[in-house]
């Protein structure tokens, strides 16, 4: 074997502790598979009792900056998360000529293509597997599978808290508020739950999966979105009866013109679809190309040790290189912007649950301004009635965006019309 590679570990929180764990217990496979012995050399924990708790001595705990710069440090695993000190410290890493290892979405998604850029300027790697989809393999496949391939479309179901709420709501009939409720008790949801339910967690994941998948930079503030708040159990039941599933998805499309819709938003998903087989926390990526056609990967979406054993999967491929003399050898070849197909354009069906009197009339005034905005109907029924109001569930066939939202607000202030609960796309052409 040869020498050990030495690790600087940057936090000792739920993800740090999931690879300090695993390379106690797998030290000798990890060695093996490694060439040689991964060692931990240096550690940066503010709050040191958590550092202690995991067995780590007071001689491996150092500030952060002197974890990235250390002699003694090889590769910097960066566990702290957020883009502040997260940023300077990884860039800081790189220019002292270490390869970094993250799972941080944020950094990547925000700063990523600088990162990458700096690491080429510097032949060193910088790996972040474990930033999507935690024990799922899906960005070196991306990354080394198709580069003679051409992604034409990448879908995930990448938030379990999302995914389990919505599970919750379709097996139980559960209301929203409960579901993520239930998900906080089981410690699948924050305290704070806004990035997930927004949306805004599954947005720097997409960024990060269709600047891979297309080969341009995806600036996550080019990615439309648009949480699952507003799903009620009765949308739940009526794609049901329309022979849909509601997953809170993230879609990637690359057009025949090279320009790419990036979107996350509750999507009505034909039953026959695979993705509508994945519940509770579950992540999937199911990915469509030119040549090898669609595979979808699926697995763990979060926790300590499936994020550790993606962290340290990186770790190994670092280590093989640096013993190899050949780091830096997979080039970053997303640089340039990608073009984003603006929302008013994408091309897709709609599902409206829409309450108004139950009279006659009603469906013809509201059919009419569908038709007069472009608006096909696909199909029409009454849900629900009581109190002299009607409860009704319009699905359009595939359209612009852009039509379909300038009907809803002419069809809003009609006289015929109570309230428009919710508006759902729906994609029959997965």
């Amino acid at each position: 074997m040869g020498p050990s590679v030495r690790l600087g570990l940057l936090g000792c929180g739920v993800v740090g502790s999931g690879v300090v764990r695993i390379l106690r217990e797998n030290a000798e496979m990890i060695a093996t598979r490694a060439g040689g012995p991964v060692v931990l050399t240096r550690v940066a924990e503010p709050q040191c009792e958590k550092a202690r708790a995991l067995g780590l001595s007071d001689d491996l705990l150092a500030d952060g900056m002197a974890v990235v710069t250390s002699p003694d440090v090889d590769v910097v695993v960066e566990c702290i998360g957020g883009v502040g000190p997260a940023r300077e410290l990884a860039t800081a890493a790189i220019q002292a000529g270490k390869s970094v290892v993250t799972p941080n979405k944020e950094l990547i998604a925000k700063h990523g293509n600088e990162l990458l850029a700096l690491a080429d300027t510097h032949a060193i790697d910088l790996r972040f597997e474990a930033s999507v989809g935690a024990g799922i393999p899906i960005i070196r496949p991306m990354k080394e599978h198709y580069p003679a391939d051409s992604i034409t479309s990448v879908l995930g179901i990448v938030n379990g808290t999302t995914n389990y709420i919505l599970t919750m709501m379709s097996g139980r009939g559960t209301p929203f508020a409960e579901a993520l409720a239930d998900a906080q008790a089981q410690g699948y949801a924050e305290p704070d739950p806004t990035s997930d339910i927004s949306g805004n967690d599954a947005a720097y994941k997409l960024g990060i999966l269709a600047s891979i998948a297309f080969g341009r930079s995806v600036s996550v503030e080019g990615v439309s979105r648009e949480g699952i708040e507003r799903i009620h159990p009765r949308d739940i039941e009526a794609a049901d009866e329309l022979g849909y599933v509601i997953k809170l998805l993230a879609i990637g499309k690359r057009r025949e013109d090279g320009r790419v819709e990036v979107r996350v938003h509750p999507t009505m998903v034909p039953k026959h679809h695979p993705l509508t087989a994945v519940n509770g926390v579950a992540n999937a990526v199911f990915i469509t190309s030119k040549y090898t056609g669609d595979v979808m990967l699926y697995g763990p979406g979060a926790g300590p040790l499936p994020t550790g054993n993606a962290i340290l999967g990186d770790v190994i491929e670092v280590a093989r290189n640096l013993r190899c003399g050949a780091t830096g050898r997979v080039p970053h070849v997303c640089a340039s912007s990608a073009d984003v197909v603006p929302l008013d354009e994408t091309v897709c069906g709609h599902y409206m649950r829409l309450v108004a009197p139950d009279r006659p009339g009603v469906l013809g005034a509201i059919a009419t301004v569908l038709g007069q905005n472009g608006v096909s109907i696909d199909s029409v029924y009454q849900k629900h009635a009581e109190g002299g109001q009607a409860e009704i569930v319009w699905v359009t066939h595939p359209g612009p965006e852009r039509n379909f939202r300038q009907a809803i607000e002419a069809i809003r202030p009609l006289d015929v019309v109570a309230d428009i609960p919710n508006t759902i796309r729906v994609e029959t052409t997965l």
